[in-house]
């Protein structure tokens, strides 16, 4: 049932998508997502279990839009859909981490056009109403501006949403989501942001300060330019590729924390807690330590 490895990564690879059978090979599968789901899979360091006949990788989602993943992850095309086929095209994105792909859905779906984000779309009566169920989603929902200070939104699913001057201020957003969020200009002063998922984030001119991001996961794309990070608990955080160019971390608890390959050029690191911290491939260039 099992194989090795193929042998390069021009080799074809034989695929069985919820019944529906492509072809494709290493390379197209790995190179314009290297963080994906289907990157890894295929990356070499696994042995994946095949047909024993037509040695087909089984993956049990939907075979239908797995040919759009496939023409994206070829060169980069996205189809003309109606909005409901986007949103299943955006579930399979999601799925297989195809952020790229995601990110692309969500522009032709508007939700990351400003025009769209002028007003926001629920009040904080609203907000109130909805934390009280079991689980709460705002994805993409535009919460621009809104005063969410003080309460309890753990668990929260933020993703895709644009927050962009909201006031989350000492607010409880234990294990939030805020994937690929549009949270420029936002206030997290105090909140309680410990194992969040911040992933490709834009959290540009945010105000961080006494805010606890300890084991936050806020890996790829993340843009901290000019945000205020004064006195922020961000040990053992997942920096890795951040650009924190400007922003502020006197008294920031950075202890063990990655910061492999994070922009932190002209950065004043004086006063900042560095202790284990990864910062292999960081740029320090003009960084006072």
């Amino acid at each position: 049932m099992e194989s090795p490895p193929e042998s390069s990564s021009s080799s074809p690879v034989l695929l069985n998508i919820g019944g529906k059978r492509y072809a494709t090979t290493v390379e197209t599968l790995t190179q314009r997502e290297p963080s994906s789901m289907l990157a890894a899979m295929f990356s070499g360091r696994h042995t994946l279990p095949r047909h024993p006949d037509t040695g087909m990788v089984f993956v049990d989602r939907d075979g239908k839009h797995f040919r759009h993943v496939l023409n994206w992850l070829r060169d980069g095309a996205v189809p003309d859909m109606s909005e409901s086929e986007y949103q299943q095209l955006l579930r399979e994105a999601e799925y297989y981490q195809l952020l790229g792909l995601a990110d692309c859905i969500n522009d032709r779906l508007g939700w990351k056009n400003d025009e769209n984000f002028s007003e926001a779309e629920l009040t904080r009566k609203d907000v109130i109403k909805c934390i009280q169920a079991p689980r709460v989603r705002f994805r993409g929902v535009n919460l621009s501006g809104l005063d969410l200070s003080k309460l309890d939104l753990s668990e929260v699913d933020f993703s895709y949403a644009c927050i962009k001057n909201a006031n989350f201020s000492s607010a409880y957003l234990r294990k939030a989501k805020f994937r690929l969020t549009e949270a420029t200009c936002s206030s997290f002063q105090s909140a309680n942001l410990h194992e969040c998922e911040l992933i490709g984030a834009n959290l540009e001119g945010s105000v961080l300060d006494k805010a606890n991001l300890q084991s936050a996961n806020l890996q790829v794309q993340l843009d901290f330019q000019g945000a205020n990070l004064m006195g922020a608990n961000l040990s053992g955080a997942n920096l890795e590729g951040a650009n924190l160019k400007g922003a502020k971390l006197a008294g920031t608890n950075l202890e063990c924390a990655n910061l492999q390959r994070a922009y932190l050029r002209e950065v004043d690191l004086r006063e900042t807690h560095l202790t284990g911290a990864k910062l292999g491939g960081a740029n320090l260039v003009g960084a006072i330590r």
